[in-house]
């Protein structure tokens, strides 16, 4: 047990308010957060997943996807169950929603330091928080960042955006990069595919690059659901009025979990989507999940020349030079080494 970070008395009854995340839940006494893995317990809130990895594993840092931050990099990732978000598409769905489907709480007893030793170990360049939502196992992934970032490991998160603005600020001095997941323009979608809202999700990713955090986003193409010209459209305007050096990825949906009343997304749907986003200005827009296509590759924004040659989650080869384009010298948007 520890006891949980950016939580507060929540009035008469013993309950607390957690400020960990955006759904800012109001706590009673013995019962959880929405997560399910934050408990009220006589006044006092407490994570329930502190040093509980239910998984850890070295993955191409091309996997979040961050194709723009180390390129070509190994990264350790980690993550316990839970999330706070009940994604109907959920491809993760075995470990996320564990807690609520199953009523479990698994995990192998791993501390800070013995997962700081296992990026060193295993020769990877950062830590990834991911395959769940690392927002509500924060405090394990904050002292996990605070060890790695002494050690020169990067950190990264693969996020759904909802974390809160005291949280993010206070992780940020240790947090180099976030993919963030912007599910789609419409409250109607996040109320009823994920059990969220829009706005805290837009906010968020325009604090993360106020910040200083490397982002990149992400758009999962459900068919019928998020994929319309319109709303495309906007995704793509938003993007690139923060920045348009952001990169997007816009992938391939498969029937999953509790939503497969949808075929997988087409091809042509990606296609436009890519083009909408070059069209809206974004310099770097990447079709993923989609094995063969070369909608992966990075080319320069300035000149066209192939940057970054990709097969799969694996750099072929990467002819950026100090940051920059080696034929016309263009700066690459990107954390390069």
């Amino acid at each position: 047990m520890k006891e949980a970070m950016f939580y507060e008395p929540g009035g008469e009854g013993g309950k607390v308010r957690c400020r960990l995340c955006r759904h800012n839940c109001l706590i009673g006494p013995s019962r959880r957060g929405i997560c399910e893995v934050r408990e009220n317990r006589k006044g006092k809130l407490f994570t329930l997943v502190y040093r509980k990895a239910i998984s850890t594993a070295v993955d191409p840092i091309e996997k979040k996807p961050l194709f723009h931050f180390h390129p070509g990099t190994t990264s350790l990732s980690v993550a316990t169950v839970g999330c706070n978000f009940k994604c109907r598409h959920c491809q993760n769905y075995s470990i996320s929603q564990m807690v609520r489907d199953l009523g479990e709480i698994p995990g192998e007893d791993i501390s800070p330091e013995d997962i700081v030793k296992m990026a060193k170990r295993r020769g990877c360049d950062s830590l990834s928080y991911t395959y769940t939502e690392p927002t509500i196992f924060y405090e394990y992934a904050y002292d996990i960042s605070k060890l790695a970032k002494k050690e020169g490991i990067a950190n990264t998160f693969v996020t759904n955006g909802y974390i809160g603005e005291d949280p993010l600020k206070e992780i940020a001095p240790y947090l180099d990069a976030a993919n963030i997941d912007l599910k789609a323009f419409t409250d109607k979608f996040y109320k009823e595919i994920c059990g969220a809202r829009l706005q805290p999700v837009l906010d968020s990713i325009r604090l993360h690059h106020e910040l200083n955090i490397w982002i990149e986003v992400t758009t999962l193409l459900i068919p019928g659901h998020n994929d319309s010209r319109e709303e495309l459209e906007k995704i793509a305007g938003f993007i690139a009025s923060i920045d348009p050096g952001i990169p997007w990825h816009v992938t391939r949906f498969y029937p999953t979990y509790r939503l497969k009343d949808q075929p997988a997304t087409s091809i042509e749907k990606l296609r436009l989507a890519r083009e909408i986003g070059i069209k809206a200005g974004l310099k770097y827009v990447y079709e993923g999940n989609v094995p063969g296509e070369e909608k992966e590759d990075t080319f320069c924004p300035a000149c066209g020349d192939l940057l970054i040659k990709r097969s799969g989650f694996m750099v072929v080869k990467n002819h950026i030079s100090n940051g920059r384009c080696p034929k016309c010298e263009t700066r690459i948007d990107g954390r390069f080494l």
